[in-house]
């Protein structure tokens, strides 16, 4: 089976006889070559053909962000794992939205290397924990942002069936009815929705429940 090969960009001659070292162990992944910045990375990719590039962010000239996005547009078969030793948000999006397949800080263990090589050549993702985590609670944070922003989400199960019925043209005492509740509980749900969406009549209302596509002409 063929090897993976991979070329190693990184400005610290240290750092890059580490990652060699390590991956020399292995059996199935060959560093075919190095890189001191980014400038030498655009060149020896198209020179190397690697199937992986271990691409350090922070390097003179050209750093590892610019290269991957260029590498990614130019070259988008080449997978590019990125090693750094920032998670915070203002590195990793960029880096994500720049065609990186994975980012990997570089306190983590040197089987997580070896893990994110692998993966990223299968045609998968992978992130470090630590980044991994920092994209959850990204999402968590835009996601309530979201809910605070459309009213809607802050309505209750029973409060969105009040608002479908009443937008579709039913009485406080045929909605009761329908959902098997009293007429005066119909009218405490249409108070609160009312006020949560800030409608103050049944004719916006509808204007409401027309323009989010909850009932439809």
């Amino acid at each position: 089976m063929p090897k993976i090969r991979v070329l190693v960009v990184d400005d610290h001659a240290i750092v890059r006889d580490g990652i060699c070292a390590l991956l020399n162990l292995t059996g199935d992944i060959e560093v075919v070559g190095e890189a001191t910045n980014g400038t030498e990375a655009l060149k020896r990719v198209p020179e190397l053909n690697p199937d992986v590039v271990i691409m350090d962010i922070s390097m003179p000239i050209m750093g590892g962000l610019e290269a991957t996005r260029r590498i990614h547009r130019e070259l988008p078969n080449t997978r590019i794992l990125v090693l750094t030793q920032h998670d915070d948000k203002e590195y990793v999006f960029p880096v994500i939205e720049a065609g990186a397949s994975g980012l990997i800080s570089k306190a983590a263990a040197s089987s997580e290397l070896v893990s994110g090589i692998r993966a990223v050549h299968r045609g998968d993702s992978y992130l470090s924990p630590s980044v991994a985590k920092l994209l959850v609670e990204n999402f968590q944070h835009t996601a309530g942002e979201r809910a605070v922003l459309d009213p809607y989400g802050q309505l209750t199960e029973r409060e969105r069936d009040v608002l479908k019925l009443l937008a579709e043209g039913y009485s406080t005492q045929e909605i009761a009815a329908m959902l098997v509740i009293t007429p005066k509980t119909v009218e405490g749900h249409k108070t609160n929705l009312m006020a949560k969406l800030g409608i103050h009549n049944r004719i916006d209302l509808v204007k409401y429940a027309l323009r989010r596509g909850i009932i439809s002409i």
